[in-house]
């Protein structure tokens, strides 16, 4: 009996022990640590640390270097590779650190105002109307099966590729009296289905009782600008049809310079906007050859300028980017790009892509002044944090218009298909 009350005793000495080590401030800095840490070259990782916590490299290899004082450990990227980094408290291994080196990477950032010119896959169906027919009003689409937003890719084997296509089809299948075979693509993939034209007794015309479109404008602003590959990111978020409210399947599409008119000025419940018009030369710099949840891509032919940020910089990773201070680059009058003060209120170090992963406070009372906030038209607006991009600014809140979403610019670059990760295959020894 009294070896079992001992054994009691000492077990829980040994738990409040484990307790008292585990929120011991040296150890709980431990846990605080991210398994992995990654770094470009030339930049630096650094932690606090409190005595007796020391930290040392598992591999020699000269592609990290540790700074190591009383207070903090310093993690240097060097040359890109793969290392581990070991922690220890008062000598005992407690953490294990894979330590990754990036090659050097940098864009250019953005802030310019950019005329956008959408041209889809097939037409886009945006509404149905009534044909008024000597037998009542029908709709020969809506008879077929068709729905809002879907997109008519093929009639009569053959493609279709704009609104100017349709119409020949239409008149000649009135005519004769046969049904037109339509290939339509969905969200859940293609169908095919015969549609009757009907004759419009007003008009005297064939029609298909159905709204299409085959292209989209707007405007923008671009984000950064990768010199070696041309290619470019924009918006920061997907471009949606104004009427099916679907996001657009590009087929291609155009860059132009644009110039901000006048600002609609933002408040709660009812978000501001930018006027625009496109460059009165009309100049195409550059194409379009994606458009998804994280903006729009293509390559650009030629260089845009902003006048203040015209080198190549250096990006932030979502795990490096931090709350606090930071500033955009945007255009609010003419094509002038401005730097304003904003604040990260909040930033998510996402392991995988993801749209939303900052909160955004304009700070800048000029800014404000102006604008009232983030308006439409400042979406992809670059966001800069410690002389690096961090990412881009995409949604307003619509009961504060002083606030907004932001995306981490790592995403914008993966989608645009530039590789950051470019690791060699040999691993620390």
């Amino acid at each position: 009996m009294k070896l079992e009350i001992i054994r009691k005793i000492i077990g829980g000495i040994l738990l409040v022990s484990l307790a008292s080590l585990i929120f011991f401030q040296p150890m709980d800095q431990f846990l605080t640590i991210p398994k992995t840490i990654t770094v470009f070259e030339g930049q630096n990782f650094s932690f606090n640390k409190a005595a007796p916590v020391s930290a040392a490299l598992v591999s020699h290899n000269s592609n990290v270097k540790l700074e190591e004082d009383q207070h903090s450990v310093k993690v240097k990227g060097v040359q890109n590779g793969k290392n581990e980094m070991l922690l220890e408290f008062a000598g005992i291994p407690i953490k294990k650190v894979d330590v990754r080196v990036l090659k050097d990477f940098r864009v250019i950032p953005g802030g310019q105002s950019i005329g956008v010119k959408l041209n889809t896959v097939g037409v886009l169906v945006v509404g149905h109307h009534l044909v008024n027919t000597e037998n009542g009003k029908k709709s020969p689409g809506e008879i077929a099966g068709i729905k809002v937003g879907d997109i008519i890719t093929e009639i009569n084997g053959h493609k279709i590729e704009k609104m100017t296509d349709v119409a020949p089809y239409v008149q000649a299948a009135g005519q004769s009296g046969k049904a037109l075979d339509l290939v339509i693509s969905r969200e859940n993939g293609s169908f095919t289905t015969k549609l009757t034209p009907l004759k419009d007794k007003t008009e005297n015309t064939y029609k298909l009782g159905l709204y299409i479109r085959d292209s989209a404008a707007g405007i923008g602003t671009m984000t950064f600008y990768h010199p070696q590959s041309k290619k470019y990111g924009a918006l920061g978020h997907v471009i949606s049809d104004m009427d099916t409210k679907k996001p657009i399947v590009v087929e291609d599409g155009q860059i132009v310079r644009s110039t901000v008119t006048s600002i609609e000025k933002g408040s709660s419940g009812d978000p501001g906007e930018k006027l625009a018009r496109f460059s009165s030369d009309g100049e195409i710099v550059g194409n379009i050859q994606k458009n998804s949840p994280f903006g729009i891509f293509g390559e650009l032919n030629k260089q845009l300028k902003n006048g203040i940020m015209d080198k190549p910089m250096p990006i932030a990773l979502s795990s490096q980017v931090k709350e606090g201070p930071a500033k955009i680059l945007t255009v609010v009058n003419n094509d002038k790009v401005e730097e304003f003060n904003i604040e990260i209120v909040s930033t998510i170090p996402q392991k995988f892509p993801a749209t939303k992963g900052m909160v955004i406070k304009v700070t800048d009372l000029k800014l404000l002044e102006k604008t009232g906030g983030i308006v439409q038209g400042m979406s992809g607006s670059p966001i800069i944090q410690d002389g690096k991009l961090v990412g881009a600014v995409t949604h307003v809140f619509v009961n504060d218009p002083t606030s907004g979403y932001g995306v981490h610019i790592e995403w914008m670059l993966d989608e645009a298909g530039i590789n950051i990760y470019d690791m060699p295959k040999n691993k620390a020894s």
